[in-house]
């Protein structure tokens, strides 16, 4: 480990920050959340900035030991795959903590104090490059989500929802143990295990063991991404959590990355084999995520839904193994985090000043609050790809990549965008067009200057990007090169 350590200082700076909530009044935890939220964006830039976007390994890497009985090590560092989802992450966090500002009434500072926590285990699950400290993080953002459901969830079936959740990952968990032990010990040299991942990549497991290897990490990362046939939670979760809350979960798809960064490249030889069941869960992820949004008459289940078929798109993307596919699948992660969060957060402040995100209760909102009504139509054209916003290069090179390699997967997959703007579009004019016959939407106030600047942030973050995506797949092509290098 050389010079500062800035991704331990960025995972740290959150966790400080839960810390230091409970030293201060209720009133001051939203503050202290803030700022710590604002540190922890200033700390991802700062890794951006001292990153080669020319080298394909792992920078900024710091190792020390941990178990050294085990040889487990705190090992972390990133590279052109995970390096974006560092200031994704912080900056997403940080609109959270400005939609929550005047909505959290009870228990402020746990309230804050767990937020913080779950923004310190998601970096760590960016930025481990040891199995089982990465395993550490990511069963660590289970209790903070467990709890910000459970309290602060706006549903009658909010505690059913977090118990749900909680239950489903952690029986996704254990084939991700499974599969990490089976990894440790077919890696180990003169009875030394090994859990850090560039020596995994270099030794990688014989074809047998890693057709297992790769179906246990595909059902464990499936859970969290979430996969189709197990994505039940996540429309549960999108009603009945808190919706700022539900940003994070479907504006971060940690499965997706699971899968990017462990699952295909630990097992390259069942990868390959298996592509065509990666696509096929792809597809049907696209399709019935498309058909179950457009039966929807709630914005926050839609977007539940929605997230389904968009993540699709991404497993799909990852199922080409190209180029054009692999980066289409990280923008397209990227994309996620502004246009599905932007969009979660939206909902949240329209249930903030309604009481409901039902359509029916919503009728001619656009009149009342047209700021929040133009975002939500930029943020929701965005998921679907409309030139000009960062959705768009990320679709096509998604969509180029699969004809290539999945002719009909491809076809399903532009169903699925057809799909994807009826459902939109049909719920997004019944909701904010047409008369205003309720006194709730006629009296709505719009965004206020603290909700509307992070939200015009992640507007021109979506169209500076959409104009312009060269600089972002610059950064990811070394990586991604390196990436597809070992699938051979």
């Amino acid at each position: 480990m050389n010079g500062l350590p800035l991704l331990s200082l960025l995972i740290l700076m959150p966790a400080v920050g839960a810390a230091l909530v409970w030293l201060w009044p209720g009133r001051a935890a939203r503050v202290i959340a803030l700022l710590a939220a604002l540190a922890s964006l200033g700390g991802a830039l700062a890794v951006v900035a001292v990153f080669d976007g020319a080298r394909p390994d792992f920078q900024l890497v710091e190792k020390l030991p941990w178990i050294p009985t085990l040889g487990i090590h705190y090992l972390v560092g990133v590279d052109g795959i995970s390096l974006l989802f560092l200031p994704a992450t912080a900056l997403l966090f940080a609109a959270v903590v400005l939609a929550s500002w005047t909505s959290v009434h009870t228990l402020p500072r746990l309230y804050y104090s767990l937020l913080l926590v779950l923004e310190a285990a998601t970096l760590g699950i960016f930025c481990a490059l040891d199995t089982v400290l990465f395993f550490l993080f990511w069963e660590a953002t289970l209790v903070p989500l467990y709890f910000l459901v459970s309290l602060w969830g706006s549903g009658p079936h909010r505690r059913h929802a977090a118990m749900k959740y909680t239950l489903v990952m952690l029986a996704g968990g254990l084939p991700l143990l499974f599969g990490f032990v089976i990894l440790a010990f077919g890696a180990a040299t003169d009875g030394a295990l090994v859990f850090d991942l560039p020596s995994l990549l270099a030794a990688p497991l014989p074809g047998g063991a890693q057709t297992l290897l790769f179906m246990l990490l595909l059902v464990g990362f499936g859970v969290k991404l979430p996969l189709f046939p197990l994505h039940t939670w996540l429309p549960l979760l999108a009603m009945e959590g808190p919706a700022a809350v539900a940003a994070v979960v479907t504006g971060l798809k940690l499965g997706a990355y699971g899968l990017i960064r462990f699952a295909v490249p630990l097992a390259p030889d069942a990868a390959r084999e298996l592509h065509w069941l990666l696509a096929a869960l792809g597809v049907a992820g696209i399709l019935f995520g498309a058909a179950a949004a457009m039966a929807q008459t709630n914005l926050r289940r839609m977007l539940g839904y929605a997230s389904l078929s968009h993540v699709g798109l991404v497993v799909l993307g990852i199922a080409s193994f190209n180029l054009p596919g692999l980066q289409g699948a990280v923008l397209q992660l990227l994309n996620f985090s502004l246009a599905s969060g932007g969009l979660f957060l939206l909902a949240s402040h329209l249930h903030h000043r309604i009481g409901s995100t039902d359509v029916a209760n919503l009728g001619g909102a656009a009149r009342g609050m047209p700021l929040l009504a133009s975002l939500f139509l930029l943020y929701g054209l965005a998921g679907l790809g409309l030139p000009g916003t960062s959705g768009f290069p990320a679709e096509l090179l998604i969509l180029v990549s699969a004809f290539e390699r999945h002719a009909g997967a491809g076809l399903a997959a532009l169903l699925g965008t057809i799909l994807g703007a009826a459902y939109f579009l049909g719920l997004y004019r019944r909701a904010f067009f047409g008369p205003a016959t309720r006194p709730g939407v006629r009296e709505a106030a719009d965004l206020r200057p603290r909700e509307l600047w992070p939200a015009l942030i992640f507007a021109l973050l979506l169209i500076g990007f959409g104009l312009w995506p060269a600089p972002l797949l610059d950064l990811v092509r070394p990586a991604a090169e390196a990436w597809l290098t070992r699938l051979g």
